[in-house]
């Protein structure tokens, strides 16, 4: 009988290196609560941000993939001809074809690399990772480049007082390789499609060709196309609810307690969030903490990456921490798990 040859998988995986790009421009609270009537106070109150950082006018989503791309392999010491696998995750790329992970993957010098995009919204970063990680277990790839990127400024109305204000621009990149003893976690994520109304997408581009959306002819014809909505009270409840067990099984999956956690790098969703969630899980007093949402704003998909990134580069944190990061967002897509520092 005629019998395949399987590839060996490998004892373990590990972040190799981090990288990120921050859009050039810093959006200070009073730039922006002329059009939704608020003011500083009250978005440092609801949400701890008191930037946020938007692209140039003249950067693309492909240059900030590229920019925290670089970075991350070079942080590795991995050449773009070792990438077997571009992982790619955003809600901002408005090509439906080619995936943006072809382009950067062309960009970087990594053809013929494998290369796709990963629509999970905030949680698309941990998404990738836990992709990233079973791809080279398994013995699929050797090294893996995840890049969760967001241009959110282009996906905003500046009179929405639900989400738009708080969003930013930015990419992170890491690069997944292989490693003798594990280095990332198992990963528990999933979704509630049910739950699409919290976070939403004003209108179907569909309806938007066709001149029947929520938008008059008019508007559309002056440039007005569909932005993102959220319904908070109910995004931080369902966060509150449910983040905290999702946590819990990924450092139980990896098979260490709350004590053992050194850093926790949330979805930079919101302030409050973040602080709600570090009294629930009970951590140690010493644990390092991202708060990277307070100057950068929510990047979505970037979030992650981009707090890491900082944490490194400003010595909060170190290499070969333990660090639980979660991520969270539309369609209550969620993934968590716990890796080391690279």
């Amino acid at each position: 009988m005629t019998q395949l040859t399987s590839i060996q998988p490998v004892a373990g995986t590990r972040i190799l290196g981090i990288g990120g790009f921050r859009g050039e421009r810093v959006v200070p609270n009073d730039e922006i609560i002329a059009p939704i009537d608020s003011s500083d106070e009250w978005i440092r109150q609801r949400t701890g941000i008191v930037t946020r950082r938007r692209a140039a006018e003249s950067t693309t989503i492909l240059d900030m993939a590229v920019a925290a791309a670089n970075e991350a392999l070079e942080m590795a010491g991995t050449t773009p001809d070792e990438l077997d696998v571009v992982l790619l995750s955003t809600v901002t790329y408005f090509e439906q074809t080619p995936a943006l992970a072809a382009r950067v993957a062309d960009a970087i010098g990594a053809t013929p690399a494998a290369a796709y995009d990963v629509s999970a919204a905030c949680a698309g970063y941990c998404y990738g990772i836990g992709q990233a990680d079973a791809l080279v277990r398994s013995g699929q790839a050797r090294k893996v480049l995840v890049i969760g990127v967001e241009r959110m400024s282009d996906f905003i109305d500046p009179t929405d007082r639900s989400i738009s204000f708080l969003l930013g621009d930015g990419a992170g990149a890491a690069v997944v390789g292989p490693a003798d003893v594990p280095g990332i976690g198992p990963t528990v994520w999933g979704a509630d499609g049910s739950l699409a109304g919290h976070i939403y997408q004003t209108d179907s581009w569909l309806n938007l060709r066709e001149g029947t959306g929520n938008d008059t002819p008019a508007d559309i014809q002056g440039g007005t196309w569909p932005t993102l909505r959220q319904n908070g009270p109910s995004v931080f409840k369902w966060v509150i609810t449910n983040v905290p067990d999702i946590a819990r099984r990924a450092v139980e999956a990896a098979g260490l307690t709350m004590a053992d956690i050194d850093v926790f790098v949330p979805h930079q969703a919101n302030l409050r969030i973040t602080d709600q969630l570090v009294k629930t899980l009970g951590l140690r007093e010493d644990v390092v903490v991202a708060r990277d949402i307070v100057e950068t704003g929510n990047t979505s998909a970037a979030s992650i990456p981009l707090a890491t990134e900082r944490l490194l580069r400003e010595g909060q944190a170190r290499s070969g921490q333990v660090a639980l990061q979660i991520g969270f967002g539309a369609g209550m897509a969620f993934a968590a798990q716990v890796v080391l520092l690279p």
